[in-house]
């Protein structure tokens, strides 16, 4: 017998089936070509040659010659079968080493592990030499019973109702909460303007002018130092920083855990810093029994953390949508086939039903009217229209006669077809482009890596500008307190320098912080 080697070429270029049928008929035609198969998703054509004739890259030549762009794949380990196992009925480390050694004895098989603890076999097979059945039986020879690990079919890793469940309730608490806030802040915005109005008109004294602003309804004192505006803000601003912060809080955790920080590590920050120094400026100022009531934060939380669980049950959404596309591709697959053997003549033998993923090349399929096909491959016998709409749009259904290619997926509609398998498991025309549009998923576009590079220096770097802020106004401060009176307004007259420096500082360095959570990189 003469010898046969195999390649994979890389093959750019194809649009259609008829680049395909072009490809693999005009090869067939060549001296020393024994086999040709294309696949035209993966873009790869599995060539089978004589070595004594030709070479790999005449043949990708022949392809180059044909319009197409070639390239011989040096990895030839692409065509390796995987196959995963449960086997039952090992007792002891001897039934484990009877499986190894027998299937490693076997032809085809490339790799074999077989663990006891888990009942799990792992085998790497050559599909051109031997198929998941053939290694299945070799296993029942031996006395084991074997069933195929069960995929998850039900593509539930694409689900992404919880998620968007999850921040939507995070963005609708905000929301419920911070419209209040925004409300009380409006108002109080309108009343001091209208105020600054009165003091130039009027030339109030500051005292007079202070007198005045506590007689505002929300200036009004429940408690010293405790104004009805500064009580309403914290009742509602702790229910959006516990229930509408809560995930920011588990997320910013587990970053920091692995010692990153991310967005969230920003947000959650922020957002504590600025509840946490509100409340304890109030603690203060209600033990002082202040008269003046102190500038507090608490309309930040609530804002931040509207604006960006918006935009995360947004980004949630949009996910939720190609993932639902890919979702229903998958649920396209058939998952039992039909497999016939054939005697003489055609003549029907035997046929069997199995699992998808149990097909080998070169089996037999029968394909009844209004089944879906399990795999690629050519129809050997019968007649019949088949809706291949799923893969080409077209929602005509095309006729197929012996000789004809048959997508996975693709439904049969009048008559029986038997079809020899070519493409089968992650090689078909279907598979491929699931992965594909995982890949296209899960890869990121060069600008969001360097966004998420860039953020990664962000959060630290952010941090640091309000630690220096904050250090910088209490040097400039202690050094001349001028320039914080100038710029420090309406504070009262009643504290001391010290805790009015401290106060500014805090404000510009939260000030800072605040304003970088929602900035555009942060939200997109």
């Amino acid at each position: 017998t003469k010898s046969i080697s195999k390649c994979y070429v890389q093959v750019t270029g194809m649009t259609c089936a008829s680049c395909v049928a072009n490809i693999e008929r005009n090869l067939r035609r060549e001296d020393g070509i024994h086999s040709i198969l294309v696949a035209l998703m993966a873009g790869k054509a599995e060539v089978r040659y004589n070595p004594a004739v030709t070479h790999p890259s005449a043949i990708a030549e022949l392809i180059r010659e044909l319009g197409f762009g070639a390239t011989v794949m040096e990895n030839c380990g692409e065509g390796d079968g995987i196959l995963e196992l449960v086997v039952r009925g090992m007792t002891c480390a001897s039934c484990v080493h009877k499986i190894e050694s027998t299937l490693m004895k076997t032809n085809g098989v490339l790799y074999c592990s077989v663990a006891l603890a888990t009942n799990k076999a792992h085998i790497k097979y050559d599909p051109e030499a031997i198929g998941p059945r053939d290694v299945m039986q070799v296993i029942k020879d031996l006395g084991f019973t074997t069933s195929l690990v069960k995929k998850d079919r039900s593509a539930s890793h694409l689900d992404h109702k919880q998620e968007i469940r999850q921040w939507k309730r995070s963005f609708v608490v905000s929301f419920v909460f911070c419209v209040p806030v925004m409300g009380l802040m409006i108002y109080m915005m309108v009343m001091d303007s209208q105020l600054s109005d009165a003091h130039v008109h009027q030339n109030l004294s500051s005292e007079e002018r202070e007198a005045l602003h506590s007689s505002m309804v929300l200036e009004y004192q429940l408690l010293p130092g405790l104004s009805v505006m500064n009580f309403l803000s914290f009742l509602l601003c702790v229910p959006v920083q516990v229930f509408g912060g809560w995930h920011f809080y588990i997320q910013a955790y587990r970053a920091l855990k692995h010692s990153t920080a991310n967005m969230d590590v920003l947000v959650v920050l922020a957002t504590s810093i600025a509840f946490l120094y509100s409340l304890v400026i109030l603690l203060v100022a209600m033990a002082e029994k202040a008269k003046v009531n102190p500038v507090t934060f608490f309309d930040t939380p609530p804002m931040l953390f509207v604006f960006i669980s918006l935009g995360r049950w947004l980004e949630h959404v949009a996910k939720g949508k190609t993932s639902e596309a890919l979702a229903r591709l998958i649920s396209l697959q058939a998952t039992e086939a039909t497999i016939v053997t054939l005697g003489p003549d055609n003549v029907l033998l035997s046929e069997e039903q199995v699992d998808v993923e149990l097909v080998q090349r070169g089996d037999i399929v029968r394909v009844v009217p209004g089944g879906k096909f399990p795999v690629d491959g050519r129809v050997i016998e019968g007649h019949s229209m088949v809706d291949e709409s799923l893969i080409t749009g077209e929602s005509m259904p095309v006729t197929k006669k012996p000789g004809n290619t048959v997508i996975a997926g693709s439904i049969n509609q009048n008559g029986s077809l038997l079809i020899s398998a070519t493409h089968v498991g992650a090689d078909t025309t279907l598979s491929q482009i699931v992965k594909l549009v995982e890949e296209a998923q899960t890869s990121k576009a060069p600008i969001q890596q360097f966004a998420d590079k860039l953020s990664g220096y962000f959060v630290p770097f952010i941090v640091a500008v309000s630690v220096v802020t904050l250090l910088a106004w209490i040097i400039i401060g202690f050094v001349d307190f001028e320039i914080v009176e100038k710029y420090f307004l309406g504070y009262s007259r009643s504290i001391s320098p010290a805790e009015v420096i401290l106060r500014f500082a805090f404000q510009a360095s939260i000030t800072v912080l605040c304003i970088a959570c929602p900035c555009s990189l942060g939200l997109a």
